[in-house]
């Protein structure tokens, strides 16, 4: 005797609709505004909280920082007393736009390039989360802060 299953074309693509399904639900759950807002806040957190290890008080870059850049960082080409005020001065400015989400690429492209000193010149060993921070601020290069920004607010894109 001779049985052959016969599968109707709907049941074969039963978990090809059901994962379609659960890929729609996804991408209703996480607006590209959602991670945006996300992405802005996680990056400016990690650079606001390593802006405020360099200061005391609010504007005054700490001799502990100016050590770290002469005696840790030794950065090429600068300074290290200018590189301290610098790096300061980006990490607080650029937390807070990213945070309001203005100028949101821009911010997103210079805390990249600090990202990438930081990878090449400071910490080489350190890719794997360099690289988690690259792609959050990516992210934002490519997309954009969403519609929770002052960028959509005035226009900027």
């Amino acid at each position: 005797m001779n049985t052959t299953t016969h599968i109707s074309p709907a049941s074969a693509n039963g978990p090809r609709l059901l994962l379609d399904r659960l890929a729609d639900a996804a991408t209703l759950l996480t607006p590209h505004s959602l991670l945006a807002l996300v992405n802005r806040v996680a990056v400016a957190g990690i650079f606001w909280l390593s802006a405020r290890t360099k200061v005391e008080g609010w504007f005054t870059v700490s001799d502990s920082a100016y050590a770290l850049f002469r005696d840790e960082y030794k950065l090429p080409l600068l300074p290290p007393e200018l590189a301290a005020q610098m790096a300061t001065v980006a990490e607080h400015l650029f937390a807070v736009l990213l945070v309001l989400g203005l100028f949101t690429r821009l911010s997103a492209l210079a805390l990249l390039g600090m990202t990438l000193v930081i990878q090449v010149f400071v910490y080489p060993d350190a890719w794997p989360t360099h690289l988690s921070w690259a792609g959050l601020m990516l992210y934002l290069v490519g997309r954009g802060a969403g519609a929770l920004s002052l960028d959509r607010a005035f226009g900027i894109r």
